[in-house]
């Protein structure tokens, strides 16, 4: 599937290991979905998840965000339309440069020998795929440059991110994202709490080609507005699509 980023202004974000409504009718109104999370995760919670919401919406395009390579199978790579890998700006180097290797390497140098261990992302998805089938599996994978600016939150935890970036840095990241590193994705992470715009609008004045999304406490049409008219091209929302389907509801613009 081709993903017009263009067309992007709400995302929702799908932890597997939480509750996921049998009917997804809440998403009506979503540009993208997102599946991934950290604690309680698996390849099966996973494919579960992209599933249910592929049964009720086969056109909304859906990327899986693993954090280990536990996380995905050749069942969730064929499902998904994205695996989308985050490489964080400021977390420790198994997060943005070490472990990317390692898949690259380990992908390009042996490809039926690749079992998961310590990668990323692929996991037993290479394990039993030749050279060819790799390469096809690589065309799936994208770049997404991340900053994390809540430390106290399970993402900083598990990426090795100790302090925020200050508002000059995101800028940085943003262009180093874009004309250094050829991501298209660009993520603000607060992660549960509301960030506000400070950071989205030093960020989006480098990103032409880049698509900025902005995720963290979004929990009403206001604020969703106010991230938007910042310079964000989407809004993630994750929280309260689990825990507060009415709220959810008020972030679609």
């Amino acid at each position: 599937m081709d993903l017009n980023w263009d067309r992007l202004s709400h995302v929702t974000k799908i932890d597997p290991a939480e509750h996921v409504p049998n009917d997804l009718e809440l998403l009506d109104g979503t540009d993208l979905v997102i599946v991934g999370g950290s604690d309680g995760v698996t390849a099966e919670n996973t494919l579960d998840a992209v599933q249910k919401v592929k049964s009720q919406f086969p056109d909304l395009p859906v990327l899986q965000e693993p954090y280990r390579s536990s996380h995905v199978s050749s069942k969730t790579v064929d499902t998904v339309d994205y695996l989308s890998v985050p490489a964080v700006f400021n977390g420790d180097d198994a997060h943005f440069v070490r472990k990317h290797v390692e898949l690259f390497t380990e992908a390009a140098s042996k490809p039926d020998e690749v079992t998961g261990s310590g990668l990323p992302v692929v996991g037993d998805a290479i394990s039993s795929k030749a050279r060819e089938a790799v390469s096809e599996l690589a065309t799936k994978i994208i770049g997404e440059g991340y900053v994390i600016q809540n430390c106290d939150s399970k993402a900083a935890a598990v990426s090795g991110v100790e302090t925020p970036y200050t508002t000059e840095e995101v800028a940085g990241a943003a262009l180093a994202a874009e004309s250094f590193y050829g991501f298209p994705i660009f993520y603000i992470e607060y992660s549960g709490t509301y960030g506000g715009p400070t950071d989205v609008a030093a960020a989006s004045q480098y990103l032409d080609e880049t698509t900025l999304l902005y995720g963290g406490g979004i929990e009403t049409h206001e604020q969703t507005a106010e991230i938007l008219d910042a310079g964000a091209d989407a809004v993630v929302v994750g929280d309260c699509f689990h825990d507060a389907p009415e709220q959810y509801r008020q972030t679609i613009p």
